[in-house]
C-alpha cells in the first residue's frame, strides 16, 4: 500500500498531473469517475494568492468527491510561498504540492517552476519554509534538472526528503527539453532505487498506454505513475491501466456514444463552472482528443471548435451520438 502520511493511495496509484487550463474541476470530475487515485489542482501563483487575485483564488475550490486532492503552488519568493502555504492550509486539501517543474518561459525565467532548478540551495530553503508553514503533507513535482549538464535529481531528491517532503513526482525531462524528445526514466529509477529514499516516488512523462505503465512500473520500480497529456480528452486511461495491471487484458475502448457523453458532461460542467464564454472556449482544446482516430470526422470537429453557441454545440454532439453507426475509427484506439 502506497501512503503519503496517513493517506492511502492503493498498491500502484495513478496520479493526474497538474496542467494549467486543463486540470480544473470539470476535468478532474471526469478523471475521478474513470479511476484516478490522486489529483492536483492547476498550479496557483503564490503572488496571486496572497494578493487575492480572482483567478488564483478560484483555483482553490475543491470538492469532497475529489479527495484525496492536492493544491499546487508555484513562486520565486520564499516569503510569498510561506504565506500561500498558510492560506492553503486553511482551505483543507489533503496535500500541498510545490511546482518545481513548469518549463514555460514566463514562469521558469522568473525563477519559479523549473527555473529554481538553477538554484538548488534556494529550492531547499524555500521547501524548508513551506514545510514549516503548513500542517499538510508537502510534496514536490520537479524535473531531472535544468539541462543535460545539471541532471542532479538523485541528490536533489535526497535533500528534499531530508527537509520533510513526503512524496516526490519526477518528470523525466530537463527544463531545456520542455516536452520534446523522449522522457528519460533511468534517473527516475535511480531515485526510487536509492537506498536512502523512504518516500513514495512517482514517475511522469510519456505514459500513454496500459502497456507502457506496466513496463515502466516493472522496469523502474516506481510507486506509481503520473499521467498528464494522455488523459486530455481520454479520462478512460486510468481505469484501462488498472484493468490491464490486474488482468493483463484490455478494457474495450470507449465508443462514439461514450465519447459524446463524456464531452457533453465536460462541456456542461465547464460552462457551469466558468460561464458560457470561457467554458465553451476552453472546451475547444478537448474535442480533438475526445474524437481522436475517427474517420471522416473533420467537418464535425471544425463545427465543434468554431461554434460559440452552447445549444448548437450540444445539438452537434447529440447528432453524432444519434448517428454513431455512421462513424468508425480509422485506427482502433488504444
Amino acid at each position: 500500500m502506497v501512503k503519503i502520511r496517513d493517506i492511502e493511495l492503493g498498491e500502484f496509484p495513478l496520479l493526474l498531473a497538474p496542467m494549467e487550463d486543463v486540470s480544473d474541476p470539470p476535468f478532474r470530475a471526469l478523471c475521478k469517475k474513470h479511476g484516478v487515485d490522486l489529483m492536483y489542482t492547476e498550479f496557483i501563483s503564490s503572488e496571486g494568492l496572497i494578493r487575492d487575485a480572482a483567478k488564483s483564488v478560484q483555483k482553490l475550490d475543491i470538492f469532497e468527491y475529489e479527495r484525496p486532492i492536492a493544491i499546487q503552488i508555484f513562486g520565486s519568493e520564499i516569503e510569498s510561498m510561506k504565506q500561500a502555504a498558510q492560506i492553503i492550509d486553511r482551505t483543507n486539501p489533503d496535500l500541498l504540492d510545490i511546482n518545481y517543474g513548469c518549463p514555460v518561459k514566463k514562469v521558469a525565467c522568473k525563477g519559479a517552476g523549473a527555473g529554481i532548478l538553477q538554484d538548488i540551495p534556494k529550492m531547499v530553503r524555500m521547501t524548508t519554509e513551506v514545510v514549516k508553514s503548513t500542517s499538510l503533507p508537502v510534496t514536490v513535482k520537479t524535473r531531472l534538472g535544468w539541462d543535460d549538464d545539471t541532471k542532479n535529481i538523485v541528490e536533489v531528491a535526497e535533500r528534499l526528503q531530508d527537509i520533510g517532503i513526503e512524496a516526490l513526482s519526477i518528470h523525466g525531462r530537463t527544463r531545456k527539453q520542455m516536452y520534446k524528445g523522449d522522457a528519460d526514466w533511468t534517473l527516475i529509477g535511480a531515485v526510487k532505487n536509492n537506498s536512502r529514499m523512504r518516500i513514495p516516488i512517482f514517475g511522469n512523462g510519456d505514459i500513454d498506454s496500459p502497456e507502457k505503465a506496466v513496463e515502466y512500473k516493472n522496469r523502474y520500480g516506481v510507486d506509481g505513475v503520473m499521467i498528464g497529456r494522455a488523459s486530455i480528452g481520454y479520462p478512460w486511461i486510468f481505469n484501462e491501466i488498472k484493468h490491464f495491471i490486474k488482468t493483463g487484458e484490455h478494457l474495450p475502448a470507449p465508443g462514439i456514444i461514450q465519447r459524446v457523453e463524456a464531452a457533453k458532461d465536460h462541456l456542461e460542467m465547464s460552462v457551469k463552472w466558468k460561464g458560457n464564454t470561457v467554458g465553451i472556449n476552453e472546451m475547444k482544446r478537448h474535442y480533438t482528443n475526445y474524437f481522436k482516430g475517427i474517420a471522416h470526422f473533420k467537418d464535425f470537429r471544425t463545427k465543434l471548435v468554431t461554434s460559440s453557441d452552447l445549444d448548437e454545440i450540444l445539438s452537434i454532439l447529440n447528432y453524432i451520438a444519434s448517428n454513431s453507426e455512421e462513424f468508425e475509427f480509422a485506427n482502433q484506439p488504444s
